[in-house]
C-alpha cells in the first residue's frame, strides 16, 4: 500500500514544490505516495479525521486557523501516532528546537533544496528525526519558554487538544461539540490546563502558547 502524506500549507506554489519533491517511491515502496493537500488548519484536521491512517503530515505553522506551534500541539495530541514534519520559512535553531521539543519528528526549511526535502521525508518515514543539515539544537535559552514547553508536555492528550483549540479561538461549547463531550467536561479540562500552565485565565494560556512561535510568525508574515 502506498504511503499516505498530508501536505498542509496555505501557499499553492509551495504545496506544488513539496509534491514535486516527494512524488516518487519512498523506501521499499514501489509506488509514489498518495498526497493529500490542505490550505488551512481546519481542512488539515478534517483531512486527518477522514484518514486517521495518514503516514506523515508536513505542517506549515502559519496557516489560517492556527497560531504558531499551537497547530503542532493540536495535531500531536489528536493523532499521536502520526509523525509530523514542521515546514517553515523561519529555520533558526530556537524554532527548530521548540518544534522537536513539542513532538515534531522533523523540520524542513522552506528554502531547502528538493533533495533535502525528499531525504527529510524519507528519514522520518524510516523512524528517524530530520533536522536541517549540520544543526545542533543545544538547549532552550529562554527560561520562560523552556518552562512553558515542559508544562505543555505534562498535559494529557485530551488537555493538549483543548489547549490547541483554545489557541484556535474556539469557545467551550465549540470545543465540546468538536470532541463530542459535554461543556462541563471541557470546563474541567480547561481548569486543569490553566492549573498546569500556572495561569489564571484562558486568555493568559493563549498568550503563553503564542509566545512559543511569535518570532516565527512575525518573520513569516514579513515574507508574505
Amino acid at each position: 500500500m502506498a504511503v499516505q502524506i498530508l501536505v498542509a500549507d496555505d501557499h499553492p506554489l509551495f504545496r506544488d514544490a513539496i509534491k514535486s519533491a516527494i512524488d516518487i517511491p519512498m523506501g521499499d515502496d514501489l509506488e509514489p505516495p498518495v498526497i493529500t493537500e490542505a490550505e488551512d488548519f481546519g481542512s488539515a484536521m478534517a483531512a486527518l479525521n477522514d484518514n486517521p491512517d495518514t503516514d506523515l503530515v508536513l505542517l506549515d505553522l502559519s496557516m489560517p486557523g492556527s497560531s504558531g506551534l499551537s497547530a503542532l500541539v493540536s495535531v500531536r495530541a489528536t493523532y499521536p501516532a502520526v509523525p509530523v514534519i514542521v515546514i517553515s520559512g523561519t529555520d533558526d535553531v530556537s524554532t527548530v528546537r521548540r518544534s522537536i521539543d513539542l513532538g515534531a519528528s522533523g523540520f524542513i526549511s522552506k528554502s531547502a533544496r528538493t533533495e533535502v526535502i525528499r531525504q527529510g521525508v524519507a528519514d522520518v518515514l524510516a523512524g528517524e528525526i530530520a533536522l536541517p543539515e549540520g544543526m545542533s539544537l543545544g538547549s532552550e535559552h529562554d527560561a520562560e519558554i523552556g518552562d512553558l514547553i515542559r508544562r505543555i508536555r505534562t498535559l494529557t492528550p485530551q488537555q493538549a487538544r483543548v489547549l490547541g483549540m483554545l489557541g484556535e479561538g474556539l469557545l467551550n461549547k465549540q470545543i465540546a461539540y468538536e470532541l463530542g463531550v459535554s461543556e462541563a467536561t471541557i470546563k474541567a479540562h480547561v481548569s486543569a490546563v490553566l492549573q498546569k500552565l500556572n495561569v489564571d485565565s484562558r486568555t493568559q494560556a493563549v498568550i503563553l502558547l503564542s509566545k512559543i512561535g511569535s518570532d516565527m510568525l512575525r518573520d513569516d508574515a514579513a515574507d508574505d
